[in-house]
């Protein structure tokens, strides 16, 4: 998967529930796709669990703010960690910079549109 995939209705969705806090919050979610995108990739190679726990609160996290390809990409690699599949996870890995970089500019564009 090398599109980016915005949900705009899931953004729109925590804009009304944080009220004047979206805006703070989407950008520090934002800096938190990257540090746990960094984190998966850092341990992936040498510590499943713990690549498998980034992988999910990126997933999460990305869900909660519409930034679903980048969710779909931890969620393979943590349900490929899950199951003893690390070449699987180790490959959708090779999509989390780009998905990271990608999401991160259409959710700092879709913020700016508003």
């Amino acid at each position: 998967m090398n599109s980016i995939i915005i949900d705009e209705s899931a953004l729109e969705s925590m804009e009304s529930l944080l009220g004047e806090q979206f805006s703070d919050t989407l950008v520090f979610c934002c800096a938190e796709f990257e540090r746990l995108g960094a984190e998966v990739l850092a341990t992936i190679h040498n510590d499943i669990q713990v690549a498998s726990r980034h992988a999910h609160s990126l997933k999460s996290n990305a869900a909660q703010f519409g930034a679903t390809s980048l969710s779909e990409v931890a969620r393979e690699i943590e349900q490929s960690l899950n199951n003893d599949n690390t070449a699987q996870a180790i490959a959708a890995s090779a999509q989390l910079d780009g998905q990271v970089a990608g999401s991160k500019a259409k959710l700092t564009d879709w913020l700016q549109s508003r």
